[in-house]
């Protein structure tokens, strides 16, 4: 079967600064990929260039069977969603307004039915829904993140540190969410640095380390791997 989103060869960065070396990574349809590894090694990077807010510099990308574009836009419209690190959402706007921002690219009828989906996975939304964005805790500008990439209906979900900063009983609730859409059959990339939550959902883990993956493995492989744990994680 082909991968869902198959990467050869990648190389990106930040002007002149590159970041990724060469990075190869796939995942298939249905999967729950983490991608882990130390801080400032390169996993946001990853992120921005598969969804077109970075330059791919050498290598190609291909989702869904095809190449990807190169514009953020056109990606988005493929299916293919980045919730970021920090949300970034659109302070002015109410909750409903930021969840309705998610379903820009879609043309069908349904996005009535997968807002209310999306306030039955997240019950504080809905009596949030009429609030400003900039008038909301960390937990619920997160909340809203991921809402508005579920708006998307996309065929893959990356998730950026989605953790990050926040409580443990929010992180909890987000990632009771993420095991949802893995039921459903969602394709995820999480990047992670919090294990004892990502490996209770991720089939799949992706070591990055200086812009490059050192290991790939189950979460079996990872928890008996004392040297990747104690070496990158710290653990």
């Amino acid at each position: 079967m082909t991968p869902l989103l198959s990467i050869k060869a990648l190389s990106s960065g930040y002007h002149h600064q590159k970041v990724l070396h060469g990075i190869d990574f796939e995942i298939e349809r249905g999967a729950i990929a983490a991608i882990i590894g130390p801080n400032g090694h390169g996993k946001s990077t990853l992120l921005k260039a598969i969804s077109g807010l970075l330059p791919i510099w050498s290598g190609q990308i291909e989702f869904n069977g095809r190449k990807l574009p190169a514009r953020a836009s056109d990606i988005a419209r493929l299916g293919l969603v980045h919730v970021p690190q920090g949300d970034q959402l659109f302070t002015g706007l109410t909750v409903e307004e930021n969840l309705l921002m998610g379903a820009f690219a879609r043309s069908d009828a349904d996005v009535g039915k997968t807002l209310d989906e999306v306030y039955t996975l997240f019950p504080k939304l809905r009596d949030r829904r009429t609030q400003r964005a900039n008038s909301l805790s960390g937990g619920e500008r997160r909340m809203v993140g991921i809402g508005r990439g579920l708006m998307a209906k996309g065929l893959l979900m990356m998730v950026d540190e989605p953790s990050l900063g926040l409580a443990p009983l929010v992180t909890d609730h987000i990632y009771e969410v993420l095991g949802h859409m893995a039921k459903d059959g969602q394709s995820i990339i999480v990047v992670e640095e919090d294990l004892s939550r990502v490996n209770k959902v991720a089939t799949a883990f992706h070591l990055l380390d200086g812009g490059e993956f050192a290991w790939h493995g189950s979460a079996d492989e990872l928890s008996n791997s004392a040297h990747v744990l104690k070496t990158y994680l710290g653990n």
